[in-house]
C-alpha cells in the first residue's frame, strides 16, 4: 500500500520527516490520501512551519524506518480530518543551521556589491 508523509528539506542532507510527539515518543503520520496530506501541510504552514513536501512511499518502508528509530506510526484514512496539535516542538532536527543562513546572506551581499561596482564602472 502507498502512503503519503510530510518531509522538510526533502532530498537534502538535512531532510526530516514530520512527527507528532506522543508522550515521550515521536509518531509519523501516514496519509492514505495525497490531498489529506497536503491539507495537513497547509495547516502546519499556518502554524509558522516551513512548507513541507508531500512524498509518496510504500507503507512498509515507512514502518521499517519507524521501527529503526523507535517511532510510532499512525495511518490516517482517506477523508479523515487530521488536525495538527496546537503545541509545537521548539527545536527540530531538520532546521537549517544558522551558520549556513549567515553564510548564504554574506555571499549574496558580496555578489550584490560586485555587481554594483561593475555597473558603476560602466557609468
Amino acid at each position: 500500500m502507498r502512503v503519503f508523509v510530510l518531509l522538510f528539506n526533502a532530498r537534502t542532507e538535512n531532510e526530516g520527516i514530520h512527527t507528532i510527539q506522543s508522550g515521550d515518543r515521536n509518531q509519523v503520520l501516514m496519509f492514505e490520501s495525497e490531498d489529506d496530506a497536503t491539507r495537513f501541510g497547509v495547516l502546519l504552514e499556518a502554524q509558522d512551519f516551513p512548507s513541507p513536501a508531500v512524498e509518496e512511499f510504500d507503507q512498509e518502508e515507512i514502518i521499517e524506518f519507524c521501527r529503526g528509530v523507535n517511532y510510532e506510526w499512525k495511518v490516517i484514512p482517506a477523508g479523515a480530518l487530521e488536525m495538527p496539535p496546537e503545541n509545537n516542538v521548539e527545536n527540530t532536527d531538520w532546521q537549517i543551521d544558522a551558520d549556513q543562513i549567515s553564510e548564504k546572506a554574506e555571499n549574496s551581499e558580496s555578489d550584490l556589491d560586485r555587481i554594483r561596482r561593475q555597473l558603476e564602472n560602466l557609468l
